[in-house]
Order: C-alpha cells, then structure tokens, then sequence
C-alpha cells in the first residue's frame, strides 16, 4: 500500500491524472449536464455529481498509473 500511495502521488503521475480528469470529466459533465449548465441551474446536488464526474476519471487514472509504477518497480522493470 505504501509503495502504491508513493507513485500515486508522484509528481508526473498526478500531473496525468489531472489532465485526464479535465478532458473525461468535462466530456462527461457535458453530457450529463448540459441542460442544467446552459440554463445556468445549478443546485449544490449538481455541483457535487459535477465533481464527482471529475473525480471519477482522475482515480481512475491515477490507479491504472500507480499500479503500472508499482509493478514494474516490484518486478524490477523485467517483462
């Protein structure tokens, strides 16, 4: 678990993650919002899903990142 949390938030790693988040998360909170977002009606139910459409990606991709790091360092970068 430790070795996961240290690439996790490797500097690089958050980076990724981020820009993914904002690329899906806006795609996402487009589709799942748009009406709500060009009306302007955002209620504080809205703003936390919107979040959470952000949130979704950038977990998603730090995961696949850091236990991409975590294994090649465990295996020693052998295939």
């Amino acid at each position: 678990m430790r070795l996961f949390l240290r690439h996790a938030t490797e500097k690089v790693i958050v980076y990724r993650s981020v820009k993914a988040a904002l690329v899906v998360g806006s795609v996402l909170a487009l589709i799942n919002h748009y009406d709500g977002l060009i009306a302007g009606v955002l209620t504080t139910k809205t703003i936390l899903q919107i979040g959470l459409t952000y949130l979704v990606p950038y977990a998603v991709s730090t995961y696949g990142s850091a236990m991409q790091a975590r294994h090649l360092e465990v295996r020693g970068g052998r295939k």
